[in-house]
C-alpha cells in the first residue's frame, strides 16, 4: 500500500500500534490489512472498515467490514470502491438527526426508537427537524406556510389536523404524548424547564425572626423617644442659661 499510495485520490495515513485514540482525528475510513486483522478488535469503531484480503486467506474473526477487496489490487477500482463508500456513509450520517430517544432517518424518511420503526412523510420529516432547530415554538401560521407551504388565508385547522395526525401515529408507535408538545405560544419538541427554589424556615425559627424583628423595631423606636428627650432637655437647659443671664 505504501508504494501506490500516491495513485489514490485520498490521503492514506499509516498507523502502527494502539490506533483507537487516534480515530478522534476525524478519518473518514480505516483499512485494515490481512496480517493484522486478527490480532485487532475493531468494536466501537463507527467509521466505514475496509478490509484488505490476501489470496487463499480465510477470515476468521468476527469483525464486520463495509468493503472487502481481495487481491491481487486494481488500483482504479479500489481507489473509486472506497471514495464512493466514504460518500455513502456520510450521506447516510447526514440523513440521520437524533432527536431525543428517536433517530429520524432523512433518507429513509422513518422515525425510530430501540426497535420500533414509523414510516412518515416528507413533510412530517421538515415539520420534526424544524421543530428540533428551534427551541422556542413555531406558531401555527408560520408552520402553515413556512412547512406545509399553504397561503396565508388557509385555515389554521388544516395544520392543526395533520399535527394531530403525526402526534396520534407517533403515540400509537412509541406510546409517546409528549414527543410534540402544545403550548399557547405554539408547537415545540422543547419546554423550557422552570426551576423554583423555595426557602424556607422551620416554625420555630420562624417565630424568633419574627420576634427579632419586632425587638430591633422596639429599640429603634425607644432610642428615637430617649434621643427627642434628650434634646428637648439640652435645649430647655440652654434656653433657662440664657435667660438668667438677662436678667
Amino acid at each position: 500500500m505504501q508504494e501506490i499510495k500516491s495513485f489514490f485520490s485520498f490521503e492514506l495515513i499509516f498507523i502502527e500500534g494502539n490506533f483507537k485514540h487516534l480515530l478522534e482525528n476525524n478519518y473518514d475510513a480505516i483499512i485494515i490489512e490481512s496480517d493484522v486483522e486478527k490480532k485487532i478488535s475493531l468494536e466501537g469503531i463507527n467509521i466505514p472498515k475496509i478490509f484488505i484480503q490476501e489470496k487463499n486467506f480465510k477470515k476468521t474473526s468476527k469483525n464486520p467490514f463495509e468493503l472487502i477487496i481481495k487481491l491481487p489490487l486494481n488500483v482504479v477500482k479500489f481507489n473509486q470502491s472506497v471514495v464512493d463508500l466514504c460518500k455513502k456513509y456520510e450521506f447516510n450520517a447526514n440523513s440521520q438527526i437524533k432527536i431525543k430517544d428517536y433517530i429520524l432517518d432523512k433518507n429513509e424518511r422513518i422515525l425510530k426508537k430501540n426497535n420500533k420503526n414509523l414510516k412518515i412523510t416528507e413533510k412530517e420529516i421538515n415539520f420534526i427537524e424544524t421543530l428540533n432547530s428551534n427551541k422556542e415554538p413555531l406558531t401555527k401560521d408560520y408552520i402553515l406556510k413556512n412547512i406545509w407551504g399553504y397561503s396565508s388565508s388557509t385555515d389554521t385547522h388544516t395544520i392543526e389536523t395533520h399535527i394531530y395526525r403525526l402526534r396520534q401515529k407517533i403515540k400509537d408507535s412509541f406510546d409517546d404524548e409528549n414527543f410534540i408538545k402544545n403550548t399557547k405560544s405554539g408547537y415545540s419538541l422543547w419546554i423550557k424547564e422552570i426551576k423554583l427554589l423555595r426557602i424556607y424556615f422551620p416554625k420555630n425559627i420562624e417565630k424568633e425572626l419574627l420576634s427579632l424583628k419586632k425587638g430591633k423595631e422596639a429599640t429603634v423606636e425607644r432610642n428615637l423617644r430617649e434621643s427627642s428627650a434628650n434634646f428637648l432637655n439640652n435645649f430647655w437647659g440652654h434656653f433657662c442659661s440664657f435667660f438668667k443671664a438677662l436678667f
